[in-house]
Protein backbone atom coordinates (compact mmCIF):
# COMPACT_ATOMS: atom_id res chain seq x y z
CA UNK A 1 0.00 0.00 0.00
CA UNK A 2 0.87 3.65 -0.37
CA UNK A 3 -0.09 7.23 0.57
CA UNK A 4 -2.65 8.52 -2.03
CA UNK A 5 -2.47 12.40 -2.65
CA UNK A 6 -5.72 13.52 -4.41
CA UNK A 7 -4.59 16.61 -6.65
CA UNK A 8 -1.50 17.78 -8.16
CA UNK A 9 -1.67 21.15 -7.28
CA UNK A 10 1.19 22.53 -5.20
CA UNK A 11 -0.01 21.36 -1.53
CA UNK A 12 -0.74 18.02 -3.06
CA UNK A 13 2.94 17.97 -4.79
CA UNK A 14 4.26 19.71 -1.28
CA UNK A 15 2.53 17.14 0.40
CA UNK A 16 4.02 14.03 -1.35
CA UNK A 17 7.62 15.40 -1.51
CA UNK A 18 7.62 15.96 2.40
CA UNK A 19 6.31 11.91 2.53
CA UNK A 20 9.07 11.00 0.41
CA UNK A 21 11.35 12.64 2.14
CA UNK A 22 10.52 11.20 5.35
CA UNK A 23 10.80 7.37 3.18
CA UNK A 24 7.02 7.09 2.71
CA UNK A 25 5.49 5.58 -0.31
CA UNK A 26 3.09 7.96 -2.26
CA UNK A 27 1.01 8.10 -5.20
CA UNK A 28 0.18 11.43 -6.52
CA UNK A 29 -3.04 11.17 -8.85
CA UNK A 30 -4.58 14.40 -10.69
CA UNK A 31 -7.52 14.63 -13.05
CA UNK A 32 -6.18 17.48 -15.19
CA UNK A 33 -3.80 16.64 -18.12
CA UNK A 34 -1.26 18.53 -15.87
CA UNK A 35 -0.29 19.12 -13.00
CA UNK A 36 -0.06 22.79 -11.29
CA UNK A 37 -3.70 23.53 -10.49
CA UNK A 38 -4.22 27.47 -9.42
CA UNK A 39 -0.34 27.29 -10.79
CA UNK A 40 -2.07 27.48 -13.81
CA UNK A 41 -0.06 28.69 -17.33
CA UNK A 42 -1.91 28.57 -20.37
CA UNK A 43 -0.11 28.49 -24.46
CA UNK A 44 -2.62 31.09 -26.47
CA UNK A 45 -0.68 31.70 -29.72
CA UNK A 46 2.37 30.09 -29.11
CA UNK A 47 3.16 32.04 -25.80
CA UNK A 48 2.63 31.41 -22.24
CA UNK A 49 0.62 33.16 -20.07
CA UNK A 50 -0.11 32.70 -16.39
CA UNK A 51 -3.96 32.60 -16.20
CA UNK A 52 -3.82 31.26 -11.87
CA UNK A 53 -2.23 32.54 -9.48
CA UNK A 54 -0.10 36.18 -10.48
CA UNK A 55 2.60 35.46 -8.29
CA UNK A 56 4.00 34.07 -4.72
CA UNK A 57 5.44 35.82 -1.93
CA UNK A 58 7.85 34.23 0.84
CA UNK A 59 8.14 34.13 4.00
CA UNK A 60 8.22 31.08 5.77
CA UNK A 61 11.63 29.85 6.04
CA UNK A 62 11.42 26.44 4.52
CA UNK A 63 9.49 28.43 1.58
CA UNK A 64 11.96 31.04 1.42
CA UNK A 65 14.67 28.12 1.16
CA UNK A 66 12.47 26.86 -2.06
CA UNK A 67 12.34 30.70 -3.58
CA UNK A 68 16.20 30.44 -3.46
CA UNK A 69 16.68 27.26 -4.90
CA UNK A 70 14.08 28.17 -8.07
CA UNK A 71 15.70 31.71 -8.49
CA UNK A 72 19.35 29.85 -8.60
CA UNK A 73 17.94 27.29 -11.01
CA UNK A 74 16.14 29.94 -13.30
CA UNK A 75 12.75 29.26 -12.53
CA UNK A 76 11.52 32.35 -10.97
CA UNK A 77 12.85 35.90 -10.73
CA UNK A 78 12.16 38.50 -8.14
CA UNK A 79 9.48 41.21 -9.87
CA UNK A 80 7.85 44.12 -7.74
CA UNK A 81 7.63 44.91 -4.32
CA UNK A 82 4.87 47.43 -5.50
CA UNK A 83 1.63 47.20 -7.12
CA UNK A 84 -1.21 50.09 -7.79
CA UNK A 85 -4.18 49.93 -6.15
CA UNK A 86 -7.28 51.43 -8.07
CA UNK A 87 -10.33 52.78 -6.47
CA UNK A 88 -13.14 55.40 -7.00
CA UNK A 89 -11.11 57.89 -5.71
CA UNK A 90 -8.24 57.67 -7.88
CA UNK A 91 -4.97 55.72 -7.98
CA UNK A 92 -2.18 54.99 -6.02
CA UNK A 93 0.39 52.43 -5.18
CA UNK A 94 1.07 50.07 -2.47
CA UNK A 95 4.23 48.30 -1.09
CA UNK A 96 4.28 45.36 0.25
CA UNK A 97 6.75 42.02 -0.06
CA UNK A 98 8.78 40.99 -2.63
CA UNK A 99 6.34 39.30 -5.19
CA UNK A 100 8.11 36.11 -6.77
CA UNK A 101 7.27 35.80 -10.83
CA UNK A 102 8.50 32.61 -13.06
CA UNK A 103 9.70 33.34 -16.61
CA UNK A 104 8.36 30.06 -18.06
CA UNK A 105 5.25 30.37 -16.49
CA UNK A 106 4.16 29.32 -12.59
CA UNK A 107 3.25 25.58 -13.54
CA UNK A 108 7.02 25.26 -14.11
CA UNK A 109 7.14 25.41 -9.92
CA UNK A 110 4.28 22.85 -9.69
CA UNK A 111 6.10 20.57 -12.77
CA UNK A 112 9.84 20.88 -10.62
CA UNK A 113 7.81 19.75 -7.58
CA UNK A 114 6.64 17.05 -9.37
CA UNK A 115 9.99 15.64 -10.85
CA UNK A 116 10.88 12.38 -9.26
CA UNK A 117 7.30 11.68 -7.56
CA UNK A 118 5.16 8.50 -8.93
CA UNK A 119 2.31 11.35 -10.78
CA UNK A 120 -0.47 9.93 -12.59
CA UNK A 121 -2.19 12.92 -15.05
CA UNK A 122 -5.61 12.20 -16.75
CA UNK A 123 -6.93 10.24 -13.02
CA UNK A 124 -10.39 11.09 -11.88
CA UNK A 125 -11.26 9.70 -8.52
CA UNK A 126 -14.85 8.88 -7.60
CA UNK A 127 -14.83 7.59 -4.39
CA UNK A 128 -12.95 7.52 -1.08
CA UNK A 129 -14.71 5.57 1.61
CA UNK A 130 -13.39 3.71 5.42
CA UNK A 131 -10.30 1.86 5.25
CA UNK A 132 -9.23 3.94 3.66
CA UNK A 133 -9.75 3.15 0.17
CA UNK A 134 -9.41 5.51 -3.05
CA UNK A 135 -11.76 3.43 -5.35
CA UNK A 136 -11.68 0.60 -3.78
CA UNK A 137 -8.52 0.54 -3.49
CA UNK A 138 -6.83 0.03 -0.14
CA UNK A 139 -4.44 2.66 1.07
CA UNK A 140 -2.32 3.78 3.83
CA UNK A 141 -3.68 7.34 3.92
CA UNK A 142 -5.36 9.50 1.67
CA UNK A 143 -4.96 13.52 1.32
CA UNK A 144 -7.08 15.57 -0.69
CA UNK A 145 -5.59 18.68 -1.88
CA UNK A 146 -8.49 20.57 -3.78
CA UNK A 147 -10.78 22.90 -2.70
CA UNK A 148 -13.44 21.90 0.00
CA UNK A 149 -16.73 21.49 -2.18
CA UNK A 150 -14.75 19.13 -4.74
CA UNK A 151 -13.61 17.25 -1.46
CA UNK A 152 -17.23 16.56 -0.62
CA UNK A 153 -18.34 15.33 -3.73
CA UNK A 154 -15.82 11.81 -3.38
CA UNK A 155 -15.61 11.90 0.62
CA UNK A 156 -18.09 8.76 1.77
CA UNK A 157 -20.65 10.07 4.58
CA UNK A 158 -18.60 7.73 6.86
CA UNK A 159 -16.17 9.74 7.06
CA UNK A 160 -17.41 12.36 9.27
CA UNK A 161 -14.31 14.26 10.33
CA UNK A 162 -13.28 15.00 6.52
CA UNK A 163 -16.13 16.24 5.77
CA UNK A 164 -17.03 18.26 8.76
CA UNK A 165 -13.87 19.96 8.06
CA UNK A 166 -14.30 21.06 4.57
CA UNK A 167 -18.63 21.32 4.59
CA UNK A 168 -18.59 25.17 5.63
CA UNK A 169 -15.82 26.19 2.65
CA UNK A 170 -16.89 28.66 0.65
CA UNK A 171 -15.22 29.12 -2.25
CA UNK A 172 -15.59 32.55 -5.25
CA UNK A 173 -15.56 31.75 -8.45
CA UNK A 174 -13.19 33.91 -11.04
CA UNK A 175 -12.88 34.71 -14.97
CA UNK A 176 -9.37 34.88 -15.58
CA UNK A 177 -9.15 37.03 -18.98
CA UNK A 178 -6.08 37.62 -20.97
CA UNK A 179 -5.98 40.50 -23.20
CA UNK A 180 -3.53 40.74 -26.00
CA UNK A 181 -3.34 44.19 -27.40
CA UNK A 182 -1.31 45.40 -30.53
CA UNK A 183 1.57 47.02 -28.26
CA UNK A 184 2.20 48.35 -24.91
CA UNK A 185 0.26 51.34 -24.62
CA UNK A 186 0.68 51.73 -20.68
CA UNK A 187 3.92 51.78 -19.01
CA UNK A 188 5.11 51.76 -15.46
CA UNK A 189 2.53 49.03 -14.69
CA UNK A 190 2.88 46.22 -12.98
CA UNK A 191 -0.43 45.37 -11.50
CA UNK A 192 -3.27 46.71 -9.66
CA UNK A 193 -5.56 45.49 -7.05
CA UNK A 194 -9.17 46.99 -8.00
CA UNK A 195 -11.08 48.11 -5.15
CA UNK A 196 -15.00 48.61 -5.09
CA UNK A 197 -15.43 47.40 -9.09
CA UNK A 198 -18.45 45.73 -10.57
CA UNK A 199 -16.49 43.81 -12.79
CA UNK A 200 -12.37 43.55 -11.96
CA UNK A 201 -10.48 42.40 -9.23
CA UNK A 202 -7.14 42.83 -10.01
CA UNK A 203 -5.03 42.94 -13.07
CA UNK A 204 -1.47 42.26 -14.01
CA UNK A 205 0.78 42.87 -16.82
CA UNK A 206 1.80 39.20 -17.80
CA UNK A 207 4.56 40.77 -20.05
CA UNK A 208 6.10 42.76 -17.50
CA UNK A 209 5.61 39.81 -14.73
CA UNK A 210 7.52 37.15 -16.85
CA UNK A 211 10.01 39.55 -18.34
CA UNK A 212 9.41 39.02 -22.30
CA UNK A 213 7.51 42.77 -22.46
CA UNK A 214 5.03 41.09 -24.35
CA UNK A 215 1.75 43.21 -24.28
CA UNK A 216 -0.39 41.22 -22.27
CA UNK A 217 -2.99 42.10 -19.63
CA UNK A 218 -4.63 39.36 -17.49
CA UNK A 219 -7.50 40.55 -15.50
CA UNK A 220 -9.41 38.73 -12.44
CA UNK A 221 -13.17 39.48 -12.11
CA UNK A 222 -14.85 39.96 -9.13
CA UNK A 223 -17.53 36.72 -8.27
CA UNK A 224 -20.49 38.66 -8.35
CA UNK A 225 -19.73 39.42 -11.81
CA UNK A 226 -18.25 36.04 -12.11
CA UNK A 227 -21.85 34.33 -11.60
CA UNK A 228 -23.63 36.18 -14.27
CA UNK A 229 -21.16 34.12 -16.78
CA UNK A 230 -20.73 30.62 -15.11
CA UNK A 231 -22.94 28.87 -18.07
CA UNK A 232 -21.03 30.97 -20.95
CA UNK A 233 -17.65 32.52 -19.87
CA UNK A 234 -16.48 33.91 -23.29
CA UNK A 235 -19.69 35.78 -23.63
CA UNK A 236 -17.59 37.92 -20.31
CA UNK A 237 -15.01 39.07 -22.82
CA UNK A 238 -16.31 42.54 -24.33
CA UNK A 239 -17.57 43.60 -20.73
CA UNK A 240 -14.41 42.90 -19.06
CA UNK A 241 -11.85 44.21 -21.78
CA UNK A 242 -13.73 47.47 -21.82
CA UNK A 243 -13.86 47.56 -17.90
CA UNK A 244 -9.65 47.11 -17.82
CA UNK A 245 -9.63 49.59 -20.89
CA UNK A 246 -11.17 52.46 -18.79
CA UNK A 247 -9.72 51.78 -15.04
CA UNK A 248 -6.14 51.79 -16.83
CA UNK A 249 -7.20 54.54 -19.61
CA UNK A 250 -5.98 52.46 -22.52
CA UNK A 251 -7.71 53.82 -26.07
CA UNK A 252 -6.46 50.61 -28.08
CA UNK A 253 -8.71 47.69 -28.50
CA UNK A 254 -7.46 43.88 -27.52
CA UNK A 255 -6.85 42.04 -30.75
CA UNK A 256 -7.43 38.94 -29.25
CA UNK A 257 -9.07 37.46 -25.72
CA UNK A 258 -9.25 34.67 -23.72
CA UNK A 259 -11.41 33.45 -21.01
CA UNK A 260 -10.72 30.90 -18.17
CA UNK A 261 -13.47 30.28 -15.91
CA UNK A 262 -12.39 29.31 -11.98
CA UNK A 263 -15.05 27.70 -10.00
CA UNK A 264 -13.40 27.45 -7.11
CA UNK A 265 -10.57 30.78 -7.26
CA UNK A 266 -10.51 31.66 -3.82
CA UNK A 267 -11.61 30.59 -0.70
CA UNK A 268 -13.55 33.17 1.15
CA UNK A 269 -12.06 33.27 4.50
CA UNK A 270 -8.82 32.30 5.77
CA UNK A 271 -8.90 28.91 7.77
CA UNK A 272 -7.83 28.33 11.17
CA UNK A 273 -5.55 25.28 10.79
CA UNK A 274 -3.22 24.51 8.51
CA UNK A 275 -4.36 21.21 7.88
CA UNK A 276 -7.07 18.57 8.63
CA UNK A 277 -5.63 15.19 9.67
CA UNK A 278 -8.08 12.53 11.39
CA UNK A 279 -7.94 9.07 13.16
CA UNK A 280 -9.34 7.47 9.84
CA UNK A 281 -6.02 8.39 8.00
CA UNK A 282 -7.60 11.19 6.14
CA UNK A 283 -5.62 14.65 5.38
CA UNK A 284 -6.62 17.65 3.93
CA UNK A 285 -4.08 20.46 3.19
CA UNK A 286 -4.09 23.72 0.25
CA UNK A 287 -4.36 27.29 0.79
CA UNK A 288 -7.80 27.54 2.59
CA UNK A 289 -5.81 26.32 5.71
CA UNK A 290 -4.99 29.72 5.94
CA UNK A 291 -4.68 33.16 4.30
CA UNK A 292 -4.91 32.49 0.38
CA UNK A 293 -1.82 32.31 -0.93
CA UNK A 294 0.88 30.38 -3.37
CA UNK A 295 2.56 29.70 0.06
CA UNK A 296 0.25 28.81 2.08
CA UNK A 297 -0.81 26.04 -0.25
CA UNK A 298 2.98 24.71 -0.37
CA UNK A 299 3.24 25.41 3.66
CA UNK A 300 -0.18 23.19 4.46
CA UNK A 301 0.80 20.60 2.68
CA UNK A 302 4.91 20.28 3.87
CA UNK A 303 3.12 20.60 7.17
CA UNK A 304 0.31 17.64 6.33
CA UNK A 305 3.14 15.81 4.87
CA UNK A 306 5.64 15.68 7.44
CA UNK A 307 2.66 15.14 10.35
CA UNK A 308 1.16 12.09 8.42
CA UNK A 309 4.64 10.80 8.08
CA UNK A 310 4.94 10.83 11.98
CA UNK A 311 2.18 9.10 12.38
CA UNK A 312 2.95 6.59 9.60
CA UNK A 313 5.76 5.68 11.21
Amino acid sequence: MAVVVVGAGIAGLACARALTGAGVEVRVVERGRVCGGRLATKRYGGRRTDIGAAYFTAQDDDFVALAARWRDAGLVREWTDTLSVLDPEGAHRTTGPMRWAAPGGLRSLAEDLASGLDVTTGHDVEWIEPGPKVDGVDADAVVLAMPGPQALRVLHPELADARQAVENQVWLPSLAVTLVFPDRSWSDFHGAFVNDHPILQTVFDDGERRGDSAPVLVAHTTADFTEHYVADPTAAADEVETAVRTVLGLTDHATTTHVHRWTYARPSQPGRSPYHLDDQHIGIAGDAWGSPRVETAWTSGTALGRALATRLS
